[in-house]
């Protein structure tokens, strides 16, 4: 969101729509809004390192700072700010002194520095949950009430702040400490005392480090405030003032809800304007809520008229957002046609288009066999609906919201509409919550509206009675696809508002919705394949499999159904007896990939060999045999999928076919790839990161020896092994480099001894011994892990270096495997999250970095740290040089990115 100027001004409509949702609930008679004057403050002289490690604003932010003091201003609320203080200073103040005159005082914020401040008389109000903090929440977040938040903050510290704290202590153990002690000065005075030798010498040795602690976490009540209480009674807007300001921001959608838009009382869906009782316009604004929204009534209309349709884009134009949903008659919207269109203009208020219903379907009739059906001129003509819709679907001052607009995108492109700007309320979802619940639209309406949706089985039917959307009659297709686009905009209205809040709104601006069109684009692209190739590896795969049957034959004795795991389980671990059977809890033998993997590396020919048979089965079948189907015949060309909030990390995910799954460690999996190729006169090429996961860890974990190894350009694997087993680089063997390198990766997965030893076919005992020297040599990596470990506990998530969350859900868990295997997942998150972040960041900005050059080449594929693009012959050093430019530049951090780019004639010679 940009303001009329380009100027950014996201973060400025979530401030305003949320001040908003405030005055037109509150019952409060006095109000302010309190800012931070700015970063240094009194703690700074008290330990110059206080916030010393925070980083600087995003840069789409800091303009906005001074745009969201003007919204405070024009809604008429007193602001304060106070050099040398942080607000949270200033409020504890102002509380305190409301709190002396016998007043009740509410804060609003969701910031646990301010939990010290709840009392009798003072509550706090979560703004995002619509939640009150009293008492029993503090106890339920520090486990000690409001009065000893700051004994327990003191020894915990808060590394987002930089205060020290006490090394080791966590808020579970601090408030353990001063609920047994009472408080942090009685703590320190009989630390002597405590049993723990640990927890004993480091309190010992950090008493000073606690109290300072305490002095930087612990609110001022006394500061010299430049305005009293009485300056704060609650004042009415001015309607003209506030809609000059909305106007100037650009926020069309505030105005007309507010009907503010010219400045004369009415009404305009939750929002209103009207005289108040000096004869002044007073802006009435009662709640933005998601209640409000889940609530509004349902005025939905079918659009059966070009007359009726003129009147919806008109409205839309004039909101400024519209919700879009598109029906269509395919899941796949490279193929699918356009059978209708809904939109959604404010909560409740929606509409369907239907462009390509059947005369039967108009009828009410799904029996599309009967005779004589009648035409109906209930459908628009579909060329002059989209002459009338597609001004408005790229209009830039309108802004299109869809949940999973990609699909949308697809489909209007295949009709010859372009759609922008855009938001997506599936990827603010993912943004906000991640990995916590799903992000389909019936889920989320479930979760945040407690509202059933009507499914598309409710409409279409099921099984082999189903029928395609345009086979729906007219009534029951309104009151679905209606249904969709409006509460698609529900969800944005309570959605977008908490960005801000929570600071994901770079994350979301950023990374997510920019690249929308970015893989859009590349699903349409598609990448051609060499069908001749695949049949031939088809029948490779089969004469081979066949070999290798009568092989496993052979070694069993007797013939039998190598693919019945059932018959496997039999052959292994009765008829052969072999070691480490285990059974599921149907009874069944285990014969998956581990238990196989397990007995072929204690040297049991047959599950070695079956091993072999199951991975060329699946090659052939995944993709020699179905890629050629899957082959779209309008563009000759395979198109994957790319889910943008299906993987915890921010990976992408491929599906339709998977073309991120295709082994390349196998000469028959690179084989798959060499079927991959350019159009003639092109060349396919290949730009992957360089050990790029292992550049974050050096980074995040600031392991030093790390980062100068990859500064020189040696071969990290051989220093690694060098530092690791004590043996000079230019002694390193193909062996130690091996171990070296399981090691390096193997790490980043959180892998345990066992799991180190099964992968290099060593022993546990050598195994540790392995683990126990990186340590020793790396201890950042272990200070990192741990690190990560308890911030995973403590939030229930951890964060990449661009501020995504990656959910850890199970970092508590009873169950010790449950608990390690979250741990490990925390671990790996800032690392993968942070690849993830690298790559997307490159993608948005590779399109345009070409174009500028005058470059034709596509990206086709991302495959986690690759991308793939088709480039004509005479562009590829120019193609190259830009595209190694922009990936190596999509980050800055302590370690040099690095990337490799090949090119060939197929996609296997470009890797």
């Amino acid at each position: 969101m940009t303001g009329p100027d380009g100027t950014p001004v996201n973060a400025v409509y979530g401030f305003t729509t949320m001040l908003a949702k405030l005055l037109g609930e509150t019952d409060a008679d006095h109000l302010a809004v309190i800012f931070d004057a700015a970063r240094k403050t009194f703690r700074s002289d008290i330990y110059p390192a206080y916030k010393a490690h925070r980083p600087p604003a995003p840069e789409d932010l800091v303009p906005q700072f001074p745009l969201i003091r003007e919204a405070v201003r024009a809604f008429n609320v007193p602001c304060v700010e106070m050099e040398g203080f942080e607000a949270d200073d200033l409020i504890a103040t102002y509380a305190a002194q409301a709190v002396a005159q016998g007043a009740r005082v509410t804060i609003v914020s969701s910031d646990k520095d301010l939990m010290q401040l709840v009392g009798d008389r003072v509550e706090m109000l979560d703004p995002l949950k619509n939640r009150a903090i009293r008492a029993a929440e503090v106890m339920e977040k520090f486990g000690v009430g409001p009065e000893r938040v700051v004994d327990v903050q003191a020894l915990c510290g808060d590394a987002t702040d930089n205060v020290p704290g006490v090394p080791g202590i966590g808020i579970k153990t601090a408030a353990q400490l001063i609920a047994e002690y009472g408080d942090l000065d009685t703590l320190l005075a009989r630390a002597g005392e405590i049993k723990q030798p640990k927890r004993r010498e480091t309190l010992l040795g950090n008493a000073e480090m606690a109290r300072l602690s305490r002095e930087l976490v612990r609110l001022r009540r006394d500061v010299p405030v430049p305005e009293g209480l009485d300056g704060f009674g609650k004042r009415r807007p001015d309607a003209e003032t506030v809609a000059a300001f909305l106007r100037r921001m650009g926020f069309k959608s505030l105005l007309a809800r507010m009907g503010a838009a010219q400045g004369q009382a009415g009404t305009a869906g939750d929002v209103r304007v009207e005289p108040g009782h000096d004869g002044a316009k007073e802006v009435v604004m009662p709640g933005l809520d998601p209640g409000i929204h889940a609530k509004a009534e349902k005025r939905y209309e079918l659009v059966t008229s070009l007359e009726a349709l003129e009147r919806w884009v008109a409205l839309a134009t004039r909101m400024g957002t519209v919700a879009v949903d598109t029906e269509t008659n395919s899941l796949d919207p490279l193929r699918a046609d356009l059978v209708g269109v809904s939109l959604a203009v404010e909560p409740g208020l929606a509409c369907y288009i239907p462009v390509m219903h059947s005369p039967a379907a108009a009828q009410g009739s799904l029996l599309l066999g009967d005779a004589g059906a009648p035409e109906t001129p209930d459908i628009l003509p579909r060329a002059e609906t989209l002459a009338r819709l597609g001004p408005l679907l790229a209009d830039p001052s309108v802004l299109k919201v869809g949940h999973n607009i990609k699909y949308d995108l697809q489909v209007l492109h295949r009709a010859g509409v372009s759609v922008a700007p855009i938001d997506d309320t599936m990827l603010l979802s993912y943004v906000l919550d991640g990995a916590a619940h799903g992000h389909g639209l019936d889920e989320l309406c479930r979760l945040h509206f407690d509202h059933e949706t009507v499914k598309y089985a409710e409409v279409c039917g099921s099984g082999k009675a189903q029928v395609t959307f345009d086979r729906v009659p007219l009534d029951k297709a309104l009151g679905y696809a209606a249904e969709d686009a409006d509460y698609c905009l529900r969800l944005h209205l309570h959605l977008k508002a908490r960005l801000l809040a929570e600071r994901m709104v770079t994350v979301y601006e950023t990374l997510e919705r920019p690249l929308v069109p970015v893989v859009a684009q590349m699903e349409r692209h598609g990448i051609r394949i060499d069908a001749a190739t695949l049949r031939a590896l088809s029948t490779e795969f089969g004469i081979r499999m066949a070999a290798l049957e009568e092989e496993i034959h052979r070694l069993a004795g007797h013939p039998f159904n190598v693919g019945s795991p059932q018959q496997l389980g039999k052959v292994l671990f009765e008829e052969m007896s072999l070691p480490g059977g285990k059974k599921t809890k149907t009874g069944q033998w285990a014969t998956g990939a581990d238990a196989l993997e397990e007995l072929a590396a204690q040297g049991h020919d047959l599950p070695a060999r079956l091993l072999d048979w199951r991975q060329l089965s699946k090659l052939k079948s995944t993709y020699a045999d179905a890629l050629v189907a899957q082959v779209n015949p309008s563009t000759g060309r395979v198109h994957t999928s790319y889910s943008l909030a299906g993987t915890s990390t921010g990976r992408l995910a491929s599906s339709d076919p998977n073309l991120q799954n295709i082994p390349i460690r196998t000469e028959e999996g690179r084989k798959i790839r060499h079927a991959f190729v350019p159009e003639p006169g092109n060349v396919l090429m290949s730009a992957d990161y360089s050990q790029i996961e292992l550049r974050l860890v050096a980074h995040v974990a600031a392991i030093e020896g790390l980062r100068q190894a990859f500064h020189s350009g040696a071969d990290i694997h051989a220093i690694t092994a060098s530092q690791v087993f004590g043996v000079p680089v230019e002694g390193i063997d193909s062996g130690l480099r091996r171990r070296a390198k399981a090691i390096n990766f193997g790490i980043i997965y959180g892998i345990s001894a066992f799991g180190l030893a099964n992968q290099l076919g060593i022993g546990t005992g050598e195994a540790k011994a392995y683990i126990d020297a990186y340590f020793a040599r790396y201890p950042e990596i272990r200070d990192y892990m741990e690190r990560t470990k308890a911030e995973a506990r403590e939030q229930g998530f951890v964060t990449t270096l661009f501020g995504r969350k990656v959910a850890t859900p199970g970092i508590k868990d009873r169950n010790g495997a449950m608990r390690a295997f979250a741990e490990r997942a925390a671990i790996n998150g800032p690392i993968q999250g942070g690849a993830a972040d690298i790559i997307k960041r490159a993608m948005i900005r590779l399109p345009a970095a070409l174009t500028a050059e005058g470059l034709t080449a596509r990206m086709l594929l991302q495959v986690h740290d690759e991308l793939v693009f088709e480039v004509p012959a005479a562009e590829i050093e120019a193609t190259r040089a830009v595209v190694k430019r922009v990936m190596e530049a999509a980050a800055e951090l302590s370690v040099p990115l690095v990337v490799d780019v090949g090119t060939g004639a197929s996609w296997d010679e470009a890797h």
